[in-house]
């Protein structure tokens, strides 16, 4: 490999989407850290600038073409700048070779497949005058031991499966990110020792469907059992896992929570619409019945757990009856917060073709109910938890004014409180003292 130039020490990374893409730039950050770069905010003063992209919106293509935009003038400011796209975007087919012929002071593109080389690119980029495209058809097989830097010390994301098998009509995620793969529990464990070992304390378990782990290893493997190997691990006191597909999550696995120790009590389970039709159309594999009777199981066997969830709102053919049935199951479930997303149309998924496609104004309109609707429940719920004692894991100053700390509950609730720095990365009792739609306020 060669020796990193004097004159290229700093990075900036730019991450766009879900925790999968910020994991992967763990990784980038990882190999540019082993070669002598170091971050900064400035993307100015960047010697490398790296955009990991995200596919699933077309909202979040439309802000990489715009940094694109903006970091020509960087460019022409420091010529000696180097310029990465990297992730989801361009391993859809022909947005590699768009990019390349658009923005020709790109580079380097990189897709999602083929990370494990993007030291042996950079050196190409780093000695090319054209950019330098990369992008892999096929998945691979899992790699193992790449360099991981991680900005938090408390708190680390680890994945346990890479792809998707679901095909959902509306997400490209199969088609960018690849067939489902599966680590060794082994691997996971290891990895997870390790991160024991350094101080760590909580550990967020990554997949696109975290409850369909280890089938495709074909000897036994599941989700539920490396749930309980990893409730051996010494060190770690909390585990979270996303995310989970309602179809995939058996009652076998409700129960294996529900007596872990370490496991928290939060269940993100993104239902997506409340209309069988609708549901049907968008391959999600479940009916609102059997979402219904899963919700009713954990809350029999965890009460007091938490239940979040995902919205698509202007799918096609959504008519105002199916709206209303959303609504209808966002009242009887009472979920404690809701991530709710208007319909992105995306090229080579079979939503996009389909007809009764929403008009966009009618999709504004729907979302801005379904918001108003949720918050007010999540706001009930966080009320009802007034004057109760909750574990918080302190992770740093909040942003309120006033020199407050912030933390989650094991139900993922935000709570700020007055405290000193010295309990950051501590477990600690609060009394819930205030309840807002986001956020508690308690006292220890």
């Amino acid at each position: 490999m060669e020796k990193l130039p004097e004159k290229a020490k700093t990075y900036h990374l730019s991450v766009f989407g879900c925790q999968m893409n910020e994991r992967d730039a763990e990784i980038i950050a990882g190999y540019l850290e082993e070669r002598g770069y170091k971050e900064t905010g400035d993307p100015q003063k960047a010697d490398l600038m790296i955009l990991n992209t995200c596919a699933v919106r077309q909202k979040a293509e439309e802000k990489v073409y715009g940094k694109l935009g903006k970091l020509k003038k960087f460019k022409e400011d420091n010529p000696d700048m180097l310029i990465v796209v990297a992730g989801c975007m361009p391993q859809q087919e022909e947005v590699g070779k768009k990019i390349k012929s658009r923005y020709p002071y790109v580079d380097m593109v990189i897709g999602t497949h083929n990370l494990s080389r993007f030291p042996e690119l950079l050196d190409r980029a780093l000695g090319e005058k054209e950019t330098v495209l990369d992008i892999w058809e096929g998945e691979g097989p899992v790699v193992e031991g790449l360099p991981l830097y991680r900005r938090s010390k408390l708190k680390a994301w680890v994945n346990i499966t890479y792809g998707c098998n679901n095909f959902c009509s509306y997400c490209i995620v199969p088609y960018v990110r690849g067939r489902e793969r599966s680590r060794q529990v082994k691997d996971i464990v290891a990895e997870i020792e390790e991160l024991a070992g350094k101080g760590f304390v909580e550990v967020t378990l990554l997949g696109q469907n975290v409850n369909s782990y280890g089938r495709d290893l074909q000897d036994g493997t599941s989700f539920a059992g490396l749930l309980l190997a990893l409730e051996e691990v010494e060190g770690i006191g909390r585990f979270r896992y996303m995310t989970s597909h309602p179809r995939d999550f058996t009652p076998h696995l409700v129960e294996i929570i529900r007596d872990a120790e370490k496991v928290c009590e939060h269940f993100h389970l993104p239902v997506q619409a409340g209309s069988n039709g609708i549901l049907k159309k968008m391959n999600r594999g479940y009916t609102r019945e059997h979402y219904r009777d899963l919700v009713h199981k954990v809350r029999r066997e965890i009460p007091g757990a938490s239940i979040t969830t995902d919205f698509i709102v202007g799918f096609p053919g959504e008519t105002e009856a199916d709206f209303q049935e959303t609504l209808d199951l966002v009242r009887e479930i009472r979920f404690d917060a809701a991530f709710t997303f208007i319909y992105s149309p995306r090229r080579g998924t079979p939503a996009a073709n389909m007809p009764g496609q929403v008009k966009q104004q009618v999709k504004k309109e729907r979302i801005y109910r379904l918001i108003e609707e949720q918050n007010a429940i999540s706001l009930e719920i966080n009320r009802g938890l007034l004057g109760q004692k909750m574990e918080v894991l302190v992770e740093g100053e909040s942003k309120n004014a006033g020199g407050e700390l912030t933390g989650r509950t094991r139900t993922h609730k935000v709570v700020n409180f007055q405290g000193s720095r010295d309990l950051i990365g501590q477990f600690v009792e609060v009394t819930v003292k205030e309840a807002q739609t986001w956020s508690l306020t308690g006292q220890l």
